[in-house]
C-alpha cells in the first residue's frame, strides 16, 4: 500500500486506494470522494427476541453518521478560509515547497503552478479547504468541490507537495 504524505508536515493525506487523475500539467491531482454511512451495525446473532422475552432493543443506541471517506480516513480538518487567506497561504506554500523539490520536479512546478493557482482561484467560492491532522499552518491544503450535478465531492491535491511512502 502507498500512502501520500504532506511533504512539509508529514501528515497522511491520501493513499493509493483512492485513484487520482492528473490535471493542470500534473501539478494537481483530482480524487473522487464518496459519502459513506458509518455506525449502526446490524448484527444478527440468530436469537429470537420475542422468545427471549424482549421485542425491543434494550438500551442499544445505533448512531449513524454520514462522512466523506477521504476526510474520515485521513482525519482531515476544516479550517476557516477566505480568498485573502488563500492568497497568503499559496504564496507561502510555493515559497516553502519549491526548495524541497529537486531538479526537473522543481522546474515543472515553477512552470505550471501559476495556471494551477488561477484554476483554484476561479473555483474559490465553491471550494472547501482541508488540512492534515496536525493542522500545521505551513502544510499543504486539500481542496474539495462538487462537480456540476455530482452528489459526491472531488478532492484536489498539489501533487508536488506529496511524498509517496510504502507501508
Amino acid at each position: 500500500m502507498l500512502v501520500y504524505q504532506d511533504l512539509l508536515t508529514g501528515d497522511e493525506l491520501l493513499s493509493d486506494s483512492f485513484p487520482y487523475k492528473e490535471v493542470h500539467n500534473g501539478v494537481l491531482w483530482e480524487v473522487d470522494g464518496k459519502w459513506v454511512v458509518q455506525g449502526a451495525v446490524d448484527v444478527d446473532i440468530g436469537a429470537n427476541p420475542s422468545a427471549e422475552g424482549g421485542g425491543e432493543d434494550e438500551g442499544v443506541d445505533d448512531q449513524t453518521v454520514k462522512v466523506v471517506d477521504i476526510v474520515d480516513t485521513f482525519r482531515l480538518q476544516q479550517p476557516p478560509f477566505d480568498k485573502k487567506q488563500f492568497v497568503t497561504w499559496v504564496k507561502r506554500y510555493i515559497k516553502l515547497l519549491t526548495p524541497k523539490l529537486e531538479g526537473e520536479k522543481q522546474e515543472e512546478f515553477k512552470k505550471n503552478i501559476e495556471g494551477a493557482t488561477k484554476f483554484l482561484l476561479s473555483k474559490l467560492s465553491d471550494l472547501q479547504f482541508f488540512v492534515g491532522e496536525s493542522m500545521h499552518d505551513d502544510g499543504g491544503l486539500v481542496f474539495a468541490y462538487y462537480k456540476e450535478g455530482a452528489t459526491d465531492p472531488t478532492f484536489i491535491y498539489f501533487a508536488h507537495g506529496l511524498r509517496e511512502v510504502k507501508c
